[in-house]
């Protein structure tokens, strides 16, 4: 039996722009009401409204920095009375560079965000959301969790993390009715490699629409059993097995290492 997203509030992180926009656009389409949570504020209102106005849904608005400490409990407390049923954990960022050179603070920044929030997010709601049992938890990782990561090794191993962890929940909740999911996209049209500094690289790769992202993983989530990981494109599918079936780990590492190396 499918989700009823008509029935659904979802929050959803990283909700400003790129995947997180494009998972409040499709899921307002289905009816969904909305707690979209980022940093930028006006862009949030922006997009709150034209899904009010398109597709007559309730969408809250919650302005957070998910880099600071405490903020699953502190997000918890703060939409407590908009009546979550299922959550995205989106937000992320990454950092392009040899390690040696990347601000401290920066990395910092990179692990509470990918990590820290992800695993506060998922503790401060998920009691509630077995609890109701009919909704969903998506973690958003990467095809780059399933190789080294060279000059993007944090995000690489922090995408690691998220995937590991998510299929950990994932076996824990079956029976709950709740529906948990690790979202393993590649290269993506978003604003991620201008942020990353590595618009280069973005050039190289052959890249999917957020709408194609999502539109897999809602796909996923309405099958009758929701698999542990999802990975959008064939050709990111492809790449992700090959990775941890048909080359060794130093030989993958080597070759991610040149693809992403600055010329």
């Amino acid at each position: 039996m499918g989700i009823d997203f008509g029935k659904q509030t979802v929050l959803v992180t990283g909700a400003s722009a790129g995947i997180g926009a494009e998972f409040a656009r499709q899921l307002a389409a289905r009816g969904s009401s909305l707690v979209l949570v980022a940093r930028r504020k006006d862009r949030l209102e922006e997009l709150a409204e034209a899904l009010r106005e398109a597709h007559g849904v309730t969408v809250h608005v919650v302005a957070a920095d998910l880099a600071q400490p405490g903020i699953g409990e502190r997000l918890a407390r703060e939409v407590a009375g908009f009546g979550v049923t299922s959550v995205i954990n989106n937000a992320g960022f990454g950092n392009y560079g040899p390690f040696h050179e990347e601000e401290p603070e920066r990395l910092r920044q990179e692990v509470a965000v990918d990590v820290n929030a992800v695993v506060e997010i998922s503790r401060a709601f998920i009691e509630s959301l077995r609890a109701n049992g009919d909704g969903f938890l998506v973690n958003v990782a990467s095809v780059a969790a399933y190789q080294a990561s060279p000059w993007m090794s944090v995000y690489g191993a922090t995408k690691a993390f998220v995937v590991s962890f998510t299929e950990g929940l994932w076996v824990e909740s079956r029976g709950t009715g709740l529906r948990v999911m690790a979202l393993s996209p590649g290269a993506t049209r978003t604003e991620f490699f201008e942020v990353a500094g590595s618009e280069e690289m973005a050039g190289r790769l052959p890249m999917q629409t957020a709408g194609e992202v999502v539109a897999t993983a809602l796909r996923a989530l309405d099958r009758r059993v929701t698999p542990p990981t999802v990975i959008p494109g064939r050709m990111n599918r492809t790449l992700a097995f090959a990775s941890r079936h048909l080359a060794s780990r130093a030989l993958n590492a080597r070759v991610v290492g040149r693809m992403a190396q600055r010329r």
